[in-house]
């Protein structure tokens, strides 16, 4: 368990659209379903990849793709240096590296989507991901 309590976030039953079934989300006291950021975060860095993956490299993409996974990947690695924060302000600031990362992430895969024309479904799918993570870290670091 995090030593943080982070603030409830989204009504869906699924993280990156998949069900419930791998332990990520717990019923909390006010019946909403929280869930394990850490999880989430790294399933968003691993599902990049795996897009990354199906793409072809040329001189376009190969850049895109490098700046897509390096961007994806650290919202994890920072939410885990932020979770692990001595201080408060050095959380907040982990945190907002969270948020740009996530940010950033969802300009390459825009990118990507006009780059790779065919890939445009399964783009928007993680730019969706990409969005609620910037959300969420946008109000963990104005409650924080």
């Amino acid at each position: 368990m995090s030593k943080h309590q982070w603030p409830q976030f989204g009504g869906r039953g699924n993280v990156m659209g998949r069900e419930q079934d791998e332990g990520n989300g717990r019923q909390g006291e006010n019946g909403h379903r929280q869930y394990d950021l850490a999880e989430r975060t790294a399933k968003f860095g691993e599902e990049a990849i795996r897009f990354a993956r199906t793409l072809k490299l040329d001189s376009v993409t190969s850049s895109l793709v490098d700046q897509l996974v390096r961007a994806a990947t650290s919202v994890g690695a920072n939410y885990g240096e932020a979770d692990e924060a001595g201080t408060k302000k050095e959380f907040r600031y982990r945190v907002s590296l969270c948020k740009r990362e996530a940010r950033e992430s969802k300009h390459w895969l825009r990118m990507i989507a006009v780059a790779v024309p065919q890939s445009k479904d399964e783009a928007r799918r993680l730019w969706k991901e990409a969005h609620e993570l910037t959300l969420i870290f946008a109000a963990i670091h104005r409650k924080s």
